[in-house]
């Protein structure tokens, strides 16, 4: 990590002693040196603080053999043989302090300006942990699907991820350390912004959370509550109390649903905290998601309908029993059809 530097502001001259009444040329130089310390001294709007939403350019090497784990750039990925089709290669945006990144990038971002780049080394310890020899089991092989039984499968059992060393007679023996246990990485980045639009903080958000970016907009809103107020009775020894229909303007965000998005697991379980996590951090009093069918269901659609009407498909029964009029059975010859295929 490039260690921040700054240089210390040169003491200004004392004007004590210097007759005021006498051209000495140094006054300016006063008034100069007054300004730039008052300069110095309020923080500029384009450097990092905490809470800030930043919008970076990285790469995340390990330190011993320059491996890429993550990136933010297409070229690093494609030199690095990185499937450059599965995934979004965009410079992104995080919530300084949120636990977005390592913390010592966290650290290091703080009171950096716009353009600034650097390096953060980051420890085993502090990254994905430090290699653990107990972490690597005998398991039964019957655990694992038969498909997955080779070395570097990687498997779930009992929970655990984690990946295939060897399977022998029966029994497997499978690491569960993180693959980048004991592994020091570089964090090199480039801050490239301070996003300050709420609709694109939020779309950050929620693509943190859910890997997809919804549409969303903000919008003031009137909504009309019940509050409990005091009635001025002075008859009454008791104060009494009643409901009244009052209306507030309240910050909403809408969230335009997709269907990948009501199908992801993260937003299925845990909803209400993700649109807590929003409405904290954005100052919103409410969060409303919204979702479009635009009725082009196909055959799907209409087996609902059919469904939906007890399997009539809405019609109506004068219009069933034409249709049944209109076909042409010979009930007879039916029924000896049916015969002959219970015979059979």
């Amino acid at each position: 990590m490039s260690d921040e530097q700054q240089a210390d502001a040169d003491d200004s001259p004392d004007d004590g002693d210097v007759p005021t009444d006498e051209p000495n040329g140094h006054d300016d130089a006063d008034v100069a040196g007054e300004s730039s310390e008052d300069v110095s001294e309020e923080t500029p709007d384009d450097v990092v603080e905490d809470g800030d939403f930043v919008r970076l350019a990285y790469t995340l090497r390990t330190t011993d053999d320059g491996q890429v784990v993550d990136t933010t750039d297409a070229d690093v990925a494609e030199d690095a043989e990185i499937d450059t089709d599965e995934y979004d290669f965009e410079p992104r945006i995080i919530v300084i302090g949120a636990g977005h990144v390592f913390e010592s990038v966290d650290d290091a971002l703080i009171g950096q300006a716009v353009g600034a780049t650097g390096t953060v080394e980051i420890s085993a310890k502090e990254a994905f942990g430090e290699y653990d020899d107990d972490e690597v089991r005998t398991v039964s092989a019957n655990k694992i699907d038969e498909e997955n039984r080779y070395p570097g499968a990687q498997v779930q059992i009992d929970g655990d991820q984690g990946r295939i060393i060897t399977v022998v007679s029966g029994r497997a023996r499978v690491d569960f350390n993180h693959p980048l246990a004991g592994e020091d990485l570089e964090y090199e980045y480039e801050v490239l912004d301070l996003v300050d639009d709420r609709e694109e903080q939020a779309q950050s958000l929620l693509g943190m959370y859910l890997q997809q970016s919804p549409e969303v907009w903000i919008q003031t809103d009137t909504v009309e509550e019940e509050q409990v107020v005091e009635v001025d009775d002075e008859d009454e020894e008791e104060v009494e109390t009643e409901l009244e229909v009052v209306e507030t303007e309240e910050e909403t965000l809408y969230i335009e649903a997709t269907p990948q998005m009501t199908m992801n697991q993260q937003w299925m379980f845990s909803k209400q905290q993700i649109a807590q996590d929003v409405m904290d951090r954005l100052n919103l009093d409410r969060v409303i998601v919204q979702e479009t069918i635009d009725g082009s269901g196909g055959m799907m659609g209409g087996l609902g309908g059919m469904m939906g009407a007890g399997g009539a498909g809405g019609a109506a029964p004068e219009d069933i029993e034409d249709a049944i009029e209109d076909v042409d059975v010979d009930a007879d010859e039916l029924a000896e059809e049916l015969d002959a295929d219970i015979e059979e």
